[in-house]
């Protein structure tokens, strides 16, 4: 797998590669940054199904949040 510089910190290697803006991005960053907008690469995107992910494990928290 291709590795490359995270946009946010050079000094940290990633193999996560959003292919729409040709950035990588660490775990920490991994976020899909055009969401609502049409991509291409969707549907093969680990970045976007990572970010979809992480918004989905985070559900429960924000609604307990909210009820608090």
């Amino acid at each position: 797998m291709a590795m490359g510089r995270c946009i946010n910190h050079p000094d940290r290697e990633t193999s996560y590669r959003c292919q729409k803006h040709d950035i990588y991005m660490c775990e920490e960053c991994l976020e899909c940054r055009d969401p609502d907008l049409y991509c291409k690469y969707r549907e093969s995107c680990p970045v976007w199904f990572l970010t979809k992910k992480k918004g989905l494990d985070d559900e429960p928290a924000k609604e307990a949040a909210a009820a608090g």
